[in-house]
């Protein structure tokens, strides 16, 4: 670098950032005004026909309408949602390749080797909404209620079994939580799939399993399993009867949450175009209705309202992976 005698940058170096920064601000807001000038890409890190590919497709429905440019939704399968989540980390920072996130996204780096940060990767447009989980019972157990649950636990402890979809998953960090935050030792069934846990459920294999509430309600309804609580904090609009989990245990809550993320370093008012066209989406009555019949709480944020949301998540999620020594299925 070329200095003056003062040892100090020299007036054209100052001139030089100006002219720097002025250009690349103009770049930005040129892109913007343009943006979308092509389709945009939703990779989902998951098998299509799963709940976060099919809230992954009506949001890019309902997107598509208002961005005037064909959200399609790209499902990269492989390396526990690693490589399609890798893709939109290293992808052109352009708002032309989305993530659609869900709540595993803040439980992977506890339990992986990651090849991206999930945070500093990734800029956040919005949550889409959430869904809580439902602690289900065979009908033959002995209790009928949470409170009832822990009692009965503590009075023969370690008898008590939970099935979920494997270690890691949804299921099994709920139940450990509720084990850490109730003083309890239900003890974790990891299945290769949800639906089997369920089906064993039934019949009295296993004690409990931990669904998506919406799952599994109509064989509640039906007196095949009896609901003991649902993990939101607040009850649920689809079973208001079903009372939660944290009216017994204080602060008790996960939550299946789906957001839209890109790729970090993608320009500001690409971000703030992105957040209003998804939020205005969502709440299309038709865009709406299909979320909430996928049993889906609608909830949307501000950008920046998501990434602190998707930061304690993390903090909260690696706390419970540690403390229950969790370690991934090989």
């Amino acid at each position: 670098m070329f200095r003056c005698s003062s040892g100090k940058p020299g007036r054209w170096w100052h001139l030089l950032q100006t002219a720097v920064w002025v250009a690349l601000t103009s770049a930005c807001v040129a892109h913007a005004q343009t943006y979308p000038a092509k389709p945009i890409r939703m990779i989902v890190p998951s098998a299509a026909g799963g709940n976060a590919d099919i809230i992954a497709r009506i949001t890019a429905e309902g997107m598509s309408k208002g961005l005037g440019q064909q959200v399609y939704v790209d499902n990269q399968v492989g390396g526990r949602n690693i490589l399609g989540t890798n893709l939109v980390a290293k992808a052109v920072p352009d708002g032309y390749t989305l993530l659609a996130a869900a709540s595993t996204h803040a439980v992977s780096p506890s339990l992986y080797k990651l090849p991206y940060d999930t945070i500093r990767d990734f800029a956040p447009i919005s949550m889409i909404g959430s869904a809580p989980l439902l602690l289900v019972a065979y009908p033959g157990l002995p209790a009928n209620s949470i409170k009832e649950l822990i009692a009965l636990d503590r009075s023969k402890p370690g008898t008590i079994n939970y099935a979920s979809a494997g270690t890691g998953s949804p299921a099994n960090l709920g139940g450990e939580l509720l084990n850490m935050m109730a003083g309890i030792k239900l003890v974790h069934v990891p299945y290769k799939a949800t639906a089997q846990g369920n089906t064993d459920t039934m019949s009295g294999v296993v004690q409990l399993s931990f669904p998506a509430a919406s799952s599994l309600l109509p064989f509640v309804r039906s007196g095949k399993l009896k609901a003991l609580g649902v993990s939101s904090l607040e009850r649920s609009p689809l079973m208001p009867d079903i009372p939660t989990i944290a009216e017994t245990v204080p602060g008790y809550e996960i939550r299946l949450w789906n957001s839209v993320l890109t790729t970090g370093g993608t320009p500001k008012p690409v971000i703030t175009r992105l957040n209003g066209e998804l939020i205005k989406a969502v709440n299309l009555p038709d865009i709406k209705g299909k979320l909430i019949a996928a049993g889906v709480d609608i909830a949307t944020t501000t950008p920046e309202a998501l990434g602190t949301y998707i930061e304690a998540e993390v903090k909260k999620w690696a706390k419970v992976v540690k403390d229950a020594n969790i370690t991934p299925d090989d």
